[in-house]
């Protein structure tokens, strides 16, 4: 192992606490986002809420995550990353407890769109921090680690709405959320700066000290390479994007982005319970198979997460959205059936697990992954952002349509609409997605730009 690379007991803790701490924003993105699923079917009732208030409850807080996600790049680098998370645990802690409490459905939309706002620059700073504070030999686990506990949070929050199913309980679910949302407030508390941020903004010395377990002579070229990349950064603008030599880069990061989308997985998680209620004939059947669906996510995203760089970016995308096809088509032929009861009821469960299954591994890792490893490094942070917020944006036309769209076209023609797009979106990742395991991001830029020069 490199030099840089060791570390004593003493940085190993301190950098594995900070990790799990901000890692924690990972978690409350998943539980928020996959809470009001189960959730939905009793505040509907509650608040005399229709098929648009639903919607409206839903999308709110993809609106802010929105905002947030735009705002946070800005926001991360005025406050630092560390205050900046401290900021994004404690709106996370409010909005949790004004969700639980809510007295109506406008202070329940309130409470969505400040998560929202939580949830989106939280988005941008984890990653980044972690990424900022942990050794180059484990960055790549340590920064996947939010991605997998997004799905962590999802399943936690299927199963903390079974277990307030029979009650018919949507408080005690939405206000829960307040727990990690502490835990994460107080372990942040102690937690170090990133020393990227310390560095940029002339804090040497606290940068240095920052710097646990390296020799004086290697913090010294730490902090070198770090003022050497920013240098290299700051020639860049927004107006250089539109460059020809990035429009495939741009076009690839964009696009997956867009197949994450609108192959419809936010539909199902969101409002699996609501699809499903028909099929089982209660709330609480729903909710229970939703539970199903939540481990599968959570189970093969940590499979796929663990062996992506034996098994291969191009393989695993290409082949888990074939199966996101296939699996969508199958949806389309039983809700087509005249009764979606019993065998057909779990064959549609199984289907939408086999979906599930077959997103997580591909582009359900593959739109951080693509924008994070496509673009050149001097580039990467405003490029990616794009991605996100095109992430973000389909994402709340999802929230915002599915239930219109089941009145509209029935579950059969919703899911016929993702698998056409899902089929086009298998053409053009099979045209433009490279294979880039075990490549070098140097070697993966000469690759994008050299067919921009084809083009």
């Amino acid at each position: 192992m490199a030099a840089r690379d060791r570390q004593g007991p003493g940085q190993g803790r301190g950098i594995g606490l900070a990790t799990a701490v901000a890692a924690a924003g990972g978690l409350l993105f998943g539980y928020d986002t996959g809470v009001i699923s189960g959730a939905l079917l009793f505040i509907g009732p509650e608040f005399g809420l229709g098929e648009g208030g639903r919607q409206l409850i839903v999308s709110g807080l993809l609106a802010g995550a929105l905002v947030g996600a735009l705002a946070g790049g800005a926001i991360t680098d005025a406050l630092g990353r560390r205050r900046t998370l401290l900021g994004v645990a404690a709106v996370f802690l409010v909005g949790a407890v004004l969700s639980g409490l809510a007295p109506g459905a406008g202070t329940l939309l309130a409470a969505r769109v400040l998560l929202g706002l939580a949830i989106g620059v939280s988005s941008v700073c984890v990653p980044l921090y972690i990424a900022e504070i942990a050794p180059r030999a484990s960055r790549g686990r340590l920064v996947s680690m939010n991605q997998f506990l997004i799905t962590v949070g999802i399943l936690l929050s299927y199963l903390v709405n079974s277990l307030f199913a029979e009650a018919g309980s949507w408080r005690w679910p939405l206000a829960l959320a307040a727990v990690p949302a502490l835990a994460m407030l107080v372990g942040l508390a102690g937690a170090q700066e990133s020393p990227r941020w310390l560095v940029l903004r002339g804090r040497l010395d606290e940068a240095r000290t920052a710097l646990i377990g390296r020799t004086p002579e290697e913090a010294d070229a730490e902090i070198a390479e770090i003022r050497a990349a920013a240098r290299d950064e700051s020639r860049w603008s927004w107006a250089d994007l539109r460059r020809p030599q990035l429009r495939p880069a741009l076009t690839l990061g964009i696009g997956v982005a867009a197949v994450n989308q609108l192959v419809g997985v936010n539909a199902i998680l969101y409002y699996a319970p609501t699809i499903l209620e028909g099929v089982f004939g209660s709330e609480t059947g729903a909710i229970l198979a939703t539970v199903g669906i939540g481990l599968v996510n959570t189970i093969v995203t940590g499979i796929a997460l663990a062996r992506i760089d034996a098994w291969g970016r191009r393989p695993l995308l290409l082949g888990g959205l074939a199966v996101v096809v296939a699996s969508l088509v199958a949806l389309v032929v039983l809700f087509l059936l005249p009764s979606q009861q019993g065998v057909v009821g779990i064959l549609i469960v199984v289907a939408l697990c086999v979906y599930i299954a077959a997103f997580a591994a591909s582009l359900g890792i593959a739109i951080w992954l693509v924008n994070s490893e496509v673009f050149p490094t001097a580039v990467r942070g405003k490029a990616a952002g794009l991605g996100a917020t095109t992430h973000w944006g389909l994402d709340l036309v999802i929230a915002a349509t599915t239930l219109t769209l089941i009145t509209s076209l029935g579950e059969s023609g919703l899911f016929a609409i993702f698998a056409v797009i899902g089929a086009a979106g298998f053409v053009f990742l099979y045209r433009l997605m490279p294979e880039t395991k075990g490549r070098s991001l140097e070697e993966i830029d000469a690759q994008m730009q050299a067919r921009a020069g084809r083009r």
